[in-house]
């Protein structure tokens, strides 16, 4: 491949049509069906689908033989499949993703997340690096082999709309469309994180996620805090207790061994590695307020603790007024949503039994507790690279960045890479992205690096033809 012509090709397609495509895509508030139970009478799901097929259907007539369809099973959120046949009797599926997070509070002024902004290389808003990219990436990426005539595998592109909770309708998508989708060697997903904007990233596992709503309520109705504290339990401070249960309150370590597994001595290399890579910007790059820090300054034990140990955070809550219209009332009842980060190799539906039992058994006071348990998805982790994955991805990273790639974990969870690791037990993957130091995807101020999202597609597409050429 030539690959100052590839680096140009992408550029040029990113600068006159991609950006432009999501900044449009941007503005469209497609949250995810767990955000917006009404979406499919909102339609902004089907105005992505729509924008990204449009842009596609026009770039695939230069690949001999391309289809593109929006699959609709009834009930469930559509998936777009695009199919490239290849030079080669080989597949390669590459996954992204349309939907939202929701909007979050936090914005810096003149941002937001529905309001695309362009600044210092930089596309602000939700859902750019998060995963609206992907379709464009993989798309351009086969366009640049197909410019220079490079041999490439059979390709199918397949983007849903449901990851952000959960990916529950996949799994029926990857079922119905599985003659279609065939035997891939080779999985491609530009869903994940990178370390820096300097080098390409690889990850080599994900967490799993296990969550829900835990209520705690010790009134029919709320009371006069003076005449009944003392009396009547605060439903908060039993909730606390609760989450005490789950975790040490000073050191954040989950106590529960359903929630906790062995890690493997190459994953632990691999961290340090990382962390000698990253250095502070392990934990700088988050914007810690004041003289907040975090609970080590080992760069490898925090590289670690978000990747391979369960941690908990309380995402929300309910029965708490806003303060300037809370009274002195002892209120009837406390929810907490929790959310519970699982090491890649735990077992996320004894994960979820074990926070019931734990949550439920002998409440305090014999308030009444309840727990909904409402997530319970699967970690991965990656199966060992194959010799001409790991040359191919090592020479991508040297040519287009000029250093080395870096294999991490990392935080986050992606179901449909457990998935597709248990139905193509013999398939390689490519697990990177561009959300890195700062991009803040389902938080404020998330952005797209657009120099390094047309890094990555090259780097893809250089993938690309090393797997045509194996």
């Amino acid at each position: 491949m030539d690959l100052t012509a590839a680096q140009d090709f992408v550029s040029g397609l990113w600068d006159e049509e991609i950006v432009p495509e999501l900044v449009e895509y941007i503005r469209i508030p497609a949250k995810s069906p767990h955000f917006d139970p009404q979406w499919q009478a909102n339609g902004h799901i089907d105005r992505a689908v729509d924008q990204m097929v449009r842009w596609a259907e026009g770039k695939l007539a230069e690949l001999p033989g391309a289809t593109i369809e929006v699959v609709r099973l009834e009930g469930r959120t559509p998936t777009i499949l695009i199919e490239a046949p290849g030079d080669l009797d080989d597949t390669v599926l590459l996954y992204g993703h349309l939907d939202k997070q929701p909007e979050m509070v936090g914005w810096a002024e003149g941002l937001g997340p529905w309001e695309p902004v362009l600044k210092d290389g930089k596309l602000y808003g939700r859902g750019g690096a998060d995963d609206g990219y992907a379709i464009y990436a993989s798309v351009t990426a086969l366009l640049a082999l197909q410019r220079q005539g490079i041999p490439r595998g059979r390709a199918v592109v397949l983007i849903e709309a449901c990851e952000e909770s959960g990916s529950y309708d996949l799994p029926y998508y990857v079922d119905h469309l599985a003659d279609r989708i065939g035997q891939p060697s080779l999985v491609i997903c530009l869903d994940s994180g990178c370390g820096n904007y300097d080098q390409l990233w690889l990850t080599t596992s994900l967490r799993g996620l296990a969550g829900g709503l835990l209520t705690v309520q010790v009134l029919n109705e709320g009371v006069h805090s003076g005449d009944a504290s003392g009396i009547v339990p605060d439903s908060f401070r039993l909730a606390r207790a609760l989450v005490e249960r789950l975790e040490d309150e000073a050191t954040g370590e989950v106590r529960l061994p359903a929630l906790n597994v062995q890690i493997p001595p190459e994953r632990r290399e691999q961290a340090q590695a990382a962390a000698e890579v990253l250095g502070e910007e392990v934990w700088r790059k988050f914007p810690f307020a004041g003289k907040t820090r975090p609970p080590s300054l080992d760069g490898t034990e925090l590289v670690l603790n978000r990747t391979w140990r369960p941690q908990l955070a309380v995402v929300g809550a309910g029965g708490l007024p806003e303060p300037e219209q809370a009274g002195n009332v002892l209120r009837p009842s406390t929810t907490l949503k929790l959310s519970v980060r699982l090491p890649p190799t735990a077992d996320p539906t004894k994960a979820q039994a074990a926070l019931a039992e734990t949550l439920t058994a002998d409440a305090p006071q014999g308030a009444e507790i309840s727990w909904d348990g409402q997530q319970a998805s699967p970690g991965w982790n990656a199966p060992p690279l194959s010799p001409w994955l790991e040359t191919a991805v090592q020479e991508a990273s040297q040519a287009v960045f000029g250093r080395p790639a870096v294999m991490m974990g990392e935080g986050g969870t992606i179901p449909f890479m457990g998935m597709l690791g248990e139905k193509f037990p013999k398939a390689q993957f490519l697990i990177t992205g561009v959300l890195g130091p700062h991009s803040n995807a389902h938080g404020p101020n998330e952005f797209l690096h657009i120099e390094m999202g047309k890094r990555v597609t090259t780097c893809t597409a250089l993938v690309l033809a090393a797997h045509g050429a194996r």
